[in-house]
């Protein structure tokens, strides 16, 4: 017993310090309740195997999804227009809307829902992230306690009072409680976020990238300037053709950047929008073809092809602008010892050779942007070229001709695919449906993986690598290191030990003294393992306590669910403290100095309504 409080003191030491890796600390933890044999090696590896964990993965993929289709950024957009410019009118928005959601969705989903819309929302109104990220995990709690299925303890307390045979509790029996929390929550978040999460900005998540933005670039080369839309018509004698077979820049000086093709139902949910551009690219009737070049020029192809002037896409043309969903562009520079120096474009062909598009090159301070087959390059030029992805990806290695400039690929993460939004908040939506009606016979955790599943099949996510980009590792291996120290606690006793001892030696001192001891033991408890196993062993001695004082159980119990859910001192005492702790780039010491005093004031408040909503 005594070696496992003393693992868990230096780990909390180690936390609380902020000097070593969280997720290190976790698994030396977990690595020396494995050496002195206090869990065996398959208790020491079920957290990974914990339905929180998998879940966890799941909505980090989920929330990616959400960025990377731009629906966070359209939810935020229309809750800023509730919010203004007001950054307290903000704050009360994120409050309120997580614990309205998180009174019918569980508390983790809920984080991994707003979790990237209050990342946009800040984005937008140029306010800290860091302190209204912490606030959501914490509201998130605070709405899971206003109705029966809001959080696994209130499950738990109802179970116990039903097996003991008293009168099931109803759904909104939380309601008043919940309430009472988020009120207490927002008074005590409001000044605890100004003073101590205020004086670090957070980073975008993808790090800071060397180079120019896609917007940046496009803007400089002013590739908008001569943009044209063309639409394949009916009848048109381009349908069958490849690009290379039309040879428009050689005919016609235009130069074709992109194929877009839709295709899918009526509906924007099921649309998909491909962007194509290689030699072998076949013309389909509908296409739209994005080209550059003079419009004379432009009018005359479009004439002999039978080919639609759609209009000129200029950048403030919003969608109709040159989009890098699958496409991207980059700029190389040209080294000394290329074999391309002195050689024309149409020589090198980089469209068959690299499968890229040469949009212009930059020489010194001159963009030359026309008649780009016939000019030579020269040492130090700077290519803009237009490819996929891959193809780009491609063009950094291996290769001592040129060097990449910037960080394309990086850019290409941030690229939002915003005509998967509908379809995202689709899945979404069958997510928290699947979450909240009983009838649905699938289990949370299931519910979450289906969803990420959907997200990577439907296009939400360029990849399953990218799904795989969107976990924060760190914070799984922290929870799910941490998951068996509960199991070590509680199979060696020292849970026990501490609850009865607490309990019998002050359970003569009168209800409420006995009220706030079982209150405050089970919030510490839960600041060392989850809120449910906490629940799950304070449950029963709360219930038997009440039963030995003579007095009525309820707010015994109510105060073991309250304990346990209203846990804000600890980055891993509930899955959304985590899931906010990389995206907020929150120390141990961040939760202890908002947490810890917001844990005391509700479990000071707590002591005080429990026994008035629910009289001895």
């Amino acid at each position: 017993m005594w070696i496992t409080i003393a693992i868990l003191v230096v780990a909390a030491i180690f936390f609380m310090s902020g000097k070593v890796r969280s997720d290190l600390v976790a698994i030396c933890s977990l690595l020396m309740l494995l050496i002195c044999h206090i869990l065996t090696p398959e208790e020491g590896l079920s957290g990974f195997s914990n339905s929180v964990v998998i879940m966890m993965i799941g909505l980090f993929v989920v929330g990616g999804a959400i960025f990377q289709t731009g629906l966070a950024k359209m939810i935020s957009g229309r809750l800023l227009r509730l919010s203004g410019n007001s950054e307290l009118r903000l704050f009360l928005l994120v409050m309120l809307a997580t614990a309205s959601i998180g009174a019918f969705v569980s508390n983790t989903g809920t984080v991994a829902l707003m979790l990237p819309i209050v990342v946009s929302m800040a984005a937008a109104t140029k306010t800290n992230a860091r302190r209204l990220l912490m606030p959501l995990a914490f509201a998130s709690s605070m709405g899971g306690m206003m109705t029966l299925i809001g959080t696994p303890p209130n499950l738990i307390i109802q179970e116990a009072l039903t097996e003991a045979g008293y009168e099931p509790l109803s759904f909104f029996s939380f309601l008043p409680v919940g309430l009472v929390c988020l009120a207490v929550g927002i008074v005590v978040l409001l000044p605890l976020t100004k003073w101590f999460l205020g004086e670090k900005a957070v980073e975008d998540q993808s790090g800071h990238s060397v180079g120019k933005s896609l917007k940046q670039l496009a803007r400089e080369y002013d590739l908008s300037e001569n943009l044209f839309r063309l639409r394949v018509e009916s009848g048109s004698s381009a349908v069958g053709q490849s690009i290379a077979q039309l040879d428009a820049r050689r005919a016609y000086g235009v130069n074709i950047l992109e194929i877009r093709r839709e295709k899918g139902s009526q509906t924007r949910f099921l649309s998909t929008v491909t962007q194509l551009y290689t030699p072998d690219t076949r013309i389909e009737e509908g296409d739209v073809l994005y080209v550059s070049g003079e419009r004379a020029q432009v009018d005359k192809m479009a004439a002999d092809f039978h080919l639609s002037l759609l209009d000129r896409a200029k950048a403030s043309a919003g969608k109709e602008e040159l989009a890098f969903y699958d496409l991207g562009i980059a700029e190389i520079v040209l080294m000394p010892s290329s074999r391309m120096i002195n050689r024309t474009v149409k020589e090198v062909d980089f469209r068959r050779t690299f499968h890229v598009n040469v949009l212009a090159i930059r020489r010194k301070r001159e963009y030359i942007r026309q008649h780009l087959g016939s000019e030579k390059m020269h040492n130090g030029d700077v290519l803009l070229v237009q490819g996929s992805w891959d193809d780009i990806a491609r063009l950094s290695k291996g290769e001592d001709n040129w060097v990449v400039l910037g960080q394309p690929l990086a850019e290409a993460a941030k690229v939002t695919l915003d005509y998967k939004a509908p379809m995202a908040a689709a899945i979404m939506l069958l997510m928290i449906a699947m979450m909240v009606f009983d009838f649905i016979p699938v289990a949370p955790v299931t519910a979450v993986m289906i969803s990420a599943v959907l997200m990577v099949l439907t296009g939400c996510l360029r990849s399953v690598e990218a799904a795989y980009k969107t976990i924060n590792w760190e914070t799984i291996v922290l929870f799910g290191a941490m998951l068996p120290m509960s199991l070590a606690l509680e199979k060696t006793g020292v849970s026990r030990y501490l609850s009865d001892a607490l309990v019998s030696g002050i359970g003569g001192y009168g209800p409420i003294i006995l009220l706030a001891g079982i209150y405050f033991t089970t919030s510490v408890m839960t600041m060392f393992i989850s809120n449910t196993v906490t629940a799950v062993l304070m449950a029963p001695i709360a219930l038997q306590s009440a039963v030995h004082a003579g007095v009525n159980p309820v707010p015994f119990l109510f105060a073991v669910t309250v304990g346990a859910s209203m846990c804000f001192a600890s980055p891993f005492s509930t899955p959304p403290n985590a899931l906010v702790m990389p995206a907020g780039q929150y120390s141990f010491a961040d939760y202890i100095k908002v947490g810890l005093p917001l844990q005391i004031i509700m479990g000071v408040v707590m002591v005080l309504v429990l026994p008035l909503l629910f009289p001895f």
